[in-house]
């Protein structure tokens, strides 16, 4: 406890991490709406085959991305480890380092990518007509993958020298430009290339606004000429954050490649579609933590263990609580979301709304644990578990979808065994490299607690749904019952998942956060 209160006592910390989980978060809502109003017109402008092809070419494209070595990631993890450090020249020769890695792998990526776009068409299967339509948006879609990982680099050094939250505000407006732009392809009937063409045209104006921003926040952010030491320190790095990029890729992407290659199209459209709430919502929560830790990583930096391994812990039961609340409520109120939404057809069925939220809440953990990892810059392990892992799900899942046609319930299933391997091993990872071990009976009470209400709000939607649907007149009144049962959950999760001492905590973090908004 009283390493809680000399925590809280460090006002420019809680600040900034205020401040910045408050940054993703109103970026994340803008991007919610955006989703919320964009997606029906996308499914009803692209039509079911081409927005399930949008998805799957996303997905597959997203494979080819790690090609690009990914320096942005080591420049982050660097820079937030080292923000104590005024050394301004030997950041500007990371930098440096960032832009001859992105050249080096530059090559590889205009080939991995251009014949991935060729091939594309028949590894999905596509009809004549669209052969070359789908080879223009793969293309399109590798090019915004070689500008984005350029532009990225102002973004990833604000965020590694903890000063996301500079971009408050400009950045929502960002979100919605882009979805302005695919607003407009489709009003124009640009189809699915203009779509495309609306994603690349985002990427080159966010990263000219993160130059802009940076600039004006971090007057050191420059190019100086790197020593081969420092390239072949980031390059080591960017070997393992590109390791680490492919196993997130495929933790975050393979579910609709896997469905859509070996079940159809289609069904992808109503996956991503009943997929949408859970991992939107629970999404916030990793989002969240993309911001917070680099002050942890500032903390590593120091050696500070014993405080580093508190707050993962405060971090752990607060990942929880949200996940359990959001969760319950999702179970119970995504069919009537998705009814009003996009209509009744697209909902997937109570036990696939089931795993899909099980699979994001895992993916929530697993990604906290992941980021903790990269800010100790100790990635072997980490990566090759992951490795592992998901070529396991991704095997699991194919032999239940392709031979036992189990469809999205076998997608599912196999995501989440495969996961299992690194839901365990990151934690111990952790545990090692920290020295602290949390015993194993502070996880089962909040596990309890999560089964009975995820078993309850199935089974409220499995035998009530009729009798819940009735209830639900429009959108005031399910934003009403859903917010109702979202405090509901939150009541039970809280008292019933929680300890004493852990509730203490998350309440003076509360008042913390609190105190900082009333100051600022």
């Amino acid at each position: 406890n009283n390493f809680f209160l000399n925590l809280l006592s460090d006002k420019g910390l809680t600040k900034k991490a205020y401040l910045n989980a408050l940054t993703v978060i109103l970026e994340y809502a803008a991007g919610l709406i955006v989703g919320f109003l964009i997606t029906p017109l996308m499914v009803a402008g692209l039509g079911n085959y081409l927005f399930g092809m949008w998805q799957i070419l996303n997905r597959l494209i997203g494979y080819v991305a790690p090609v690009s070595g990914r320096p942005g990631f080591a420049l982050k993890a660097t820079l937030a480890n080292q923000q104590a450090s005024t050394d301004y020249d030997q950041k500007r020769r990371y930098v440096g380092s960032t832009l001859v890695i992105w050249l080096l792998f530059l090559p590889l990526l205009i080939g991995v990518g251009g014949t991935v776009s060729w091939y594309v068409p028949y590894w999905v299967r596509a009809t004549t007509d669209n052969v070359w339509v789908i080879r223009a948006v793969a293309g399109l879609l590798v090019l915004n993958t070689i500008v984005g990982a350029l532009s990225s680099v102002p973004q990833v050094t604000l965020q590694g020298e903890n000063l996301g939250y500079k971009r408050m505000g400009m950045s929502v407006i960002l979100v919605f430009a882009g979805g302005s732009f695919t607003w407009l392809a489709l009003y124009f009937k640009t189809g699915i290339i203009g779509v495309a063409f609306a994603a690349v045209a985002l990427t080159c104006v966010t990263g000219l606004f993160y130059l802009w921003v940076v600039k004006s926040h971090a007057p050191w952010f420059g190019i100086t000429k790197p020593r081969i030491a420092d390239t072949r320190q980031m390059l080591g790095l960017s070997w393992w954050f590109m390791g680490w990029n492919v196993v997130t890729t495929l933790l975050l992407a393979s579910d609709v490649v896997v469905l859509g290659l070996l079940n159809s199209v289609e069904s992808v459209t109503n996956y991503s579609l009943t997929k949408y709430v859970p991992e939107t919502l629970i999404g916030v929560i990793v989002i969240v933590i993309f911001g917070i830790t680099p002050g942890l990583g500032g903390i590593i930096g120091t050696g500070d263990y014993q405080r580093a391994a508190r707050l993962r812990e405060e971090i752990n039961s607060s990942i929880w609580l949200v996940a359990t609340t959001l969760g319950a409520s999702i179970l119970i109120w995504n069919r009537v979301f998705i009814n009003l939404w996009v209509g009744a057809d697209h909902y997937s069925g109570s036990i696939p709304n089931l795993l899909v939220v099980v699979a994001a809440m895992q993916l929530a953990l697993i990604r906290s644990d992941g980021t903790i990892i990269d800010l100790t810059l100790h990635l072997g392990q980490k990566v090759l578990l992951g490795l592992l892992s998901v070529v396991i799900s991704i095997v699991a899942a194919s032999i239940l979808i392709g031979y036992f046609k189990l469809s999205i319930v076998g997608l599912c299933l196999g995501i989440i065994s495969g996961r299992l391997i690194i839901s365990f091993c990151y934690p111990m990872l952790i545990t090692r490299f920290l020295g602290v071990v949390q015993p194993l009976k502070n996880m089962l009470r909040p596990a309890g607690v999560t089964i009975m209400l995820f078993s309850t709000s199935v089974g409220l939607d499995m035998f009530f749904s009729d009798a819940i649907k009735s209830e639900v007149a429009g959108w005031f009144s399910f934003v009403l019952f859903a917010g109702v049962t979202g405090l509901f959950m939150l009541w039970i999760s809280f008292y019933a998942g929680l300890s004493g001492d852990q509730r203490r905590i998350i309440l003076r973090r509360v008042k913390a956060v609190l105190a900082t908004f009333r100051a600022s």
